[in-house]
């Protein structure tokens, strides 16, 4: 069953956050994600932070007890990553490579990503520069589907993904996804948000193709909750 949480009134602060040019800065999605996160208890567990961008969640989760990982295909991410490990003086194991691929092998017991979601206008994904940080094709799933298809076997039994994106880029697909690669996965939290400075540029784009509504100036964000039995 989706249990639908509002958002919290204190979200859970990243503190000092170093940012190269171009790396992700934490957003509303990057604190509902790591709401999530606390009540998943990850003190003692193998945590993945995958689309990691400037690292924070990793670092969050390292805090907590957890051994943390984080993956990002920018060489500027990670390095910002590795940064902020710094910074907050935790211990993050960063790995530069796409996706999943860039642990070979490895298994969780929970993985979180905020990979890129927002829907873009059919041209080549880009390779460099900010626009790698959200632009996904033009239904914002190049990545989640991919995601999607690659985390059962990363996970160990009993782990769990969390997995937030727009409602635009179509959670009931990501949700489809998951159930056919054998996992227990639904919605566990909705929250809405003005939309971000990338939204608002498309709005017009986004409500041609009937992916935002006349005059709708916020967007929903969801978690998937995906988990292994």
């Amino acid at each position: 069953m989706t249990t639908v949480h509002a958002p919290r009134r204190r979200r859970p602060g990243f503190g000092k956050v170093l940012r190269l040019p171009g790396v992700y800065a934490p957003q509303a999605d990057s604190h509902f994600l790591a709401e999530a996160m606390l009540r998943e208890h990850v003190a003692g567990l193998d945590v993945l932070d995958l689309c990691s961008g400037s690292g924070v969640l990793a670092a969050r989760a390292a805090r907590l007890g957890a051994q943390a990982t984080a993956v990002d295909i920018s060489h500027r991410a990670v390095l910002t990553a590795r940064l902020n490990a710094l910074l907050t003086r935790q211990q993050v194991a960063v790995h530069r490579g796409d996706l999943l691929g860039a642990v070979p092998g490895r298994t969780f017991d929970l993985i979180v990503s905020n990979p890129p979601y927002v829907p873009a206008p059919p041209v080549a994904l880009p390779s460099h520069g900010s626009a790698r940080a959200w632009d996904a094709g033009p239904d914002g799933r190049a990545l989640l589907d991919r995601i999607c298809d690659a985390a059962a076997p990363a996970l160990r039994p009993g782990g769990t993904l969390l997995l937030v994106h727009s409602t635009v880029s179509g959670p009931e697909a990501s949700v489809r996804r998951l159930r056919e690669a054998g996992l227990r996965a639904g919605v566990s939290d909705r929250a809405y948000v003005p939309l971000g400075p990338v939204m608002r540029k498309r709005q017009t784009w986004l409500r041609e193709r009937g992916l935002l509504s006349p005059g709708e100036d916020k967007e929903e964000l969801v978690i998937i909750r995906a988990e292994k039995r």
